[in-house]
């Protein structure tokens, strides 16, 4: 399956209004930018309101959170530099309700259980690891899963997180011998096709910044076999 980049013309957007924007990103975009040089999504969604809008000079807009390159799932954009700082807020205080949704090789040993380990990052290979114990440096990283979906060959499972650390699901997941389908850098055993991992953020509830309305969010998954058998 060729790999569809998020341009202007097909980005897939899941709410708008004047304050916020909020995106199902695909895989391989990048939400900001990095040393690969590769357009980032926050300049994608600039030359969609710019084009959008009709505005002159440089549009605002305010990064508030990312996800891993190959996952897929809702990102939220700040249009407004008043809706950042309040967003900013929401997403450190942990003022947010994710939700995943992961496609695993082999069972939990538990239908539903929720994990604690500590991570350590490790810079160099860009990866995390999930110690039982606290180790130095380590960072504690807490979540909750379940099974909702037993397929032929995987188990698809809804997560909901509880801390923010870096490359957090794959490592827990991991560590407990379920990988993340096609995540080779935490030990599943062939890629998916179009460079991805079958990790995707479903959902997302948070008060607007500025209307203070509740909104929840979800973002559809991907078009590929094994998501439209979920």
């Amino acid at each position: 399956m060729p790999k569809v980049i998020s341009t202007k013309d097909n980005l897939q957007i899941l709410h708008e209004d004047n304050h916020i924007i909020v995106v199902n990103k695909r895989v391989g975009d990048i939400v900001q930018g990095d040393k690969t040089g590769d357009k980032p999504l926050s300049d994608v969604v600039k030359e969609y309101i710019k084009e959008k809008y009709n505005k002159p000079g440089e549009v605002f807009l305010g990064v508030v959170h990312r996800l891993d390159r190959p996952t897929t799932g809702i990102v939220v954009f700040a249009r407004t530099s008043k809706a950042l700082t309040r967003l900013n807020e929401l997403f450190a205080n942990r003022e947010t309700q994710k939700t995943y949704w992961a496609v695993v090789k082999n069972k939990p040993e538990k239908d539903s259980d929720t994990l604690v380990h500590y991570l350590k990052r490790n810079e160099k290979n860009n990866t995390s690891k999930a110690h039982i114990k606290e180790v130095p440096e380590s960072k504690k990283a807490s979540l909750d899963y379940k099974i909702i979906k037993t397929l032929d060959n995987y188990f698809t499972l809804e997560i909901n997180l509880h801390t923010g650390r870096h490359h957090q699901i794959r490592a827990q997941l991991a560590a407990i011998g379920c990988p993340i389908k096609g995540d080779l850098k935490y030990g599943f055993d062939r890629s998916n096709p179009d460079g991805g991992i079958h990790l995707h953020a479903r959902k997302l509830v948070f008060t607007h910044p500025v209307s203070k309305e509740v909104l929840e969010i979800i973002g559809p998954t991907p078009k590929d076999a094994i998501w439209s058998s979920i």
